[in-house]
């Protein structure tokens, strides 16, 4: 598959993303925030960093570049779209997933190994994990933390629509522990963590990351 990573003024892993898409057996390709061409991708990548330099808020200035208007508009068609970290913080700020991402209650910066559950593997991105899998993968942010309003937790609960949760400790205050969600379609999931730093053994991370780049295909068999 071709799978599409957006870098945008500001984003920090859109080479790792770009590197872990390859290992785990697809096509890269480029994307860039001004344009109005997905190049006819199978998926899209929404790497992490800091966009616009996190000016006005998280992603908010990321949802008005040109190629959001085309990912937002493939994703209500049912392209595959994976934001993770600064990806994450987009898609909720384009409206394609619900809640926000805020400071962590700490207000610290965190980087660490974290263990997660995967609590739905009915979405593109992972439906090659077995559901209830403990994973192990890198997480960096300083806003991270999972907010919505209690029908928004409740309905996203009640549908099987968070995707991981935060397991041995809550590292940023998000609500319910929640790691990442998906869209009600499955199409579209937010990430917190980074599994694009967990595809291979010789980075000391692991590879319990790698299954987010290989469901596609398990998806699309």
């Amino acid at each position: 598959m071709r799978i599409g990573v957006v870098t945008f003024p500001g984003s920090l892993d859109d080479d790792d993303a770009r590197r872990a898409v390859g290992i785990g057996g697809h096509e890269a390709v480029s994307l860039w925030h001004g344009d109005h061409d997905l190049q006819g991708v199978d998926a899209v990548i929404l790497p992490g960093g800091f966009s616009y330099g996190d000016y006005l808020r998280c992603g908010a200035i990321s949802r008005f570049a040109p190629v959001m208007t085309e990912v937002v508009a493939a994703a209500e068609q049912g392209l595959p779209v994976l934001g993770i970290c600064n990806g994450f913080q987009i898609l909720c700020e384009s409206h394609l997933l619900p809640g926000a991402l805020i400071r962590n209650d700490h207000r610290k910066f965190v980087c660490k190994d974290q263990k997660l559950r995967i609590e739905n593997t009915r979405t593109a991105w992972t439906s090659g994990y077995d559901e209830g899998a403990e994973i192990t993968i890198v997480l960096k942010n300083g806003e991270g933390g999972y907010v919505a309003d209690a029908d928004t937790l409740d309905r996203l609960e009640g549908e099987g629509r968070v995707v991981a949760r935060y397991l041995d400790g809550n590292p940023n205050g998000s609500l319910h522990d929640i790691a990442g969600i998906t869209n009600e379609r499955g199409n579209v999931v937010g990430l917190m963590p980074h599994p694009e730093h967990a595809v291979e053994a010789l980075t000391g991370a692991g590879t319990d990351g790698l299954g987010f780049f290989t469901s596609l295909v398990a998806a699309s068999v």
